[in-house]
């Protein structure tokens, strides 16, 4: 079953607030970096989760772990700001781009790939375009949905039509906790549980769901199933909705 969720193309800058805070302030771009707000790690570099820094993590544990680790404070307005010529690049060949947050950006496939001769096709010249442009690296997944495609493209694949519940079903349910989401507690909860995959919470009922967790855990569950955020509306509810 293909679900409901649209087929997306989704072009992930790894490790974005990092980078937009290093060029901003000229540091190297492979030193270990880390980004903080409210004295937590918000996001770090490969350099730095490799000396055991992490997302959530303390100021003074990071730098206990990495006494090294350059230090860059939160700013949005940065990060979209530097983020605009990566957007521009994608605009530039398809149409409907919506940037999900800095560092992502979400293309729907169907008309774009259609012209640039399918998907993969399509995605090879978004990431030169990137590359070219903006001078930055980027990855890219496709999926239906924008969960899916967007843990796809962390992990730089394509994703079969149709095959979004299946290749979420062995991801680890900390997926479900993406940048912005604040789903840390109920990651925990799933865990506590004995739910410890996408697809162990996916295979729980709609009405087990409804009836034992809170709105955002259902729609947590729809994502975790491959399907969109929000279910679509039944035939003819909007005409009933807008009475006679």
């Amino acid at each position: 079953m293909s679900g409901d969720a649209p087929r997306l193309l989704v072009l992930w800058c790894p490790d974005w607030p990092v980078v937009a805070a290093g060029a901003a302030a000229g540091t190297p771009p492979l030193v270990p970096a880390a980004v903080f707000f409210a004295n937590r790690v918000v996001a770090c570099s490969a350099a730095a989760r490799r000396d055991g820094v992490g997302r959530g993590m303390r100021r003074r544990d990071a730098q206990s772990r990495c006494p090294s680790l350059v230090v860059h404070q939160h700013d949005p307005d940065r990060d979209a700001r530097l983020f605009e010529p990566v957007a521009a690049a994608v605009e530039a060949h398809a149409v409907g781009v919506e940037v999900v947050r800095p560092g992502i950006v979400a293309v729907p496939t169907a008309g774009a790939s259609s012209y640039f001769g399918g998907e993969e096709p399509l995605a090879e010249l978004l990431m030169d375009e990137v590359s070219a442009k903006a001078g930055v690296e980027c990855q890219i997944g496709i999926a239906d949905g924008l969960f899916a495609a967007t843990l796809a493209a962390r992990r730089g694949t394509v994703v079969p039509a149709g095959g979004s519940a299946a290749f979420l079903a062995p991801l680890p349910v900390s997926e479900l906790d993406q940048p912005g989401d604040d789903r840390g507690e109920l990651v925990g909860l799933l865990t506590r549980l004995g739910l410890r995959t996408l697809g162990d919470f996916a295979a729980l009922t709609e009405r087990d769901v409804a009836g034992r967790f809170s709105k955002d855990t259902i729609t947590a569950h729809r994502l975790a199933r491959g399907l969109s955020q929000r279910a679509a509306a039944a035939p003819g509810a909007a005409a009933r909705a807008g009475g006679h």
